[in-house]
């Protein structure tokens, strides 16, 4: 590979949500630019052929894939698990996996679908790692959030939508949980080394809008005409996992790799504590105090 792509040889990158979409491109991305790339998606044939496409489209036989449903709690630790196993370094972690439901369904923890998979999910692998990115220090952890975060609030005594559940709410609020959790964890991390930034990638047509029914149909009618490429989208999510001009940044939102303000509500400190241990009972997982 040309030797200006080749800036993040010995770099060991986890991407979730690596087999479609701004995770494949990240994903591949990282691999051009020489580092080693573990994708994680959920359907074992799918992962096997991005595995091979990035391969052979970047000449970086690096490339590695772990399949893991990311809506399951026993999985996520079993990745978690697995990883570790196979690597003995951590430079960055990309959260990245995530969907749009809008029918409420719950997880097989019998959780609202949209928060295990788009904040709790986050939350438990990053915190099972959290020793490995440390040691591995300076590494990163990038998160991607959305501008869907804006005008939205945590309601703590209905997060999981028992009471009332609208799918462009419960993905919204989900989003703004994503800026919280980068806070806090940004905050937690604070002189470790490891640096913790979200990011919005855009309005990006992917196989996100890829369910049936009606509204999914619209979705995608609106994508084709107004979404950008998953190329386009991906750019900030390499940029916070590899450029040298964010070494050392940390707690801070992008948009098109510039830093930009997220909604007051994203920058309330008590929600971000309150949102961490509730996290931390959902997940059963006990993290060190700050």
């Amino acid at each position: 590979m040309p030797e200006t792509e080749a800036t993040m040889i010995g770099k060991t990158c986890l991407v979730t949500g690596a087999t479609s979409g701004i995770g494949a491109v990240t994903a591949e991305e990282l691999a051009r630019k020489g580092a080693t790339v573990v994708l994680v998606g959920r359907d074992p044939t799918r992962c096997e052929a991005a595995l091979a496409r990035i391969r052979q489209r970047t000449g970086n036989p690096r490339v590695e894939a772990l399949v893991a449903d990311l809506s399951s709690q026993a999985e996520v630790r079993l990745l978690a698990e697995e990883f570790r196993r196979r690597f003995d370094r951590l430079d960055v972690l990309v959260n990245n996996a995530g969907a749009l439901f809008l029918e409420r369904r719950e997880t097989v923890d019998g959780i609202e679908r949209t928060f295990a998979l788009n904040h709790l999910a986050y939350f438990l692998l990053t915190i099972l790692l959290r020793d490995l990115l440390e040691a591995s220090s300076p590494s990163r952890v990038v998160i991607v959030s959305s501008e869907a975060h804006r005008g939205m609030t945590l309601d703590f005594d209905d997060l999981e939508g028992r009471r009332r559940y609208q799918g462009m709410m419960a993905y919204g609020r989900s989003k703004l949980a994503n800026l919280l959790f980068a806070r806090e964890l940004a905050r937690r991390l604070e002189g470790t080394g490891v640096t913790v930034n979200a990011l919005h990638p855009g309005f990006v047509n992917s196989s996100f809008f890829s369910g049936h029914g009606t509204g999914y149909w619209a979705m995608r009618r609106l994508a084709g005409v107004f979404a950008i490429s998953p190329e386009q989208g991906a750019r900030t999510s390499v940029y916070l996992a590899s450029a040298p001009e964010v070494e050392g940044v940390s707690g801070r939102y992008f948009i098109k790799r510039t830093p930009a303000e997220p909604s007051r509500a994203a920058k309330d400190d008590e929600a971000a504590r309150r949102l961490w241990r509730v996290s931390e009972e959902r997940t059963g997982l006990a993290s060190p105090s700050p």
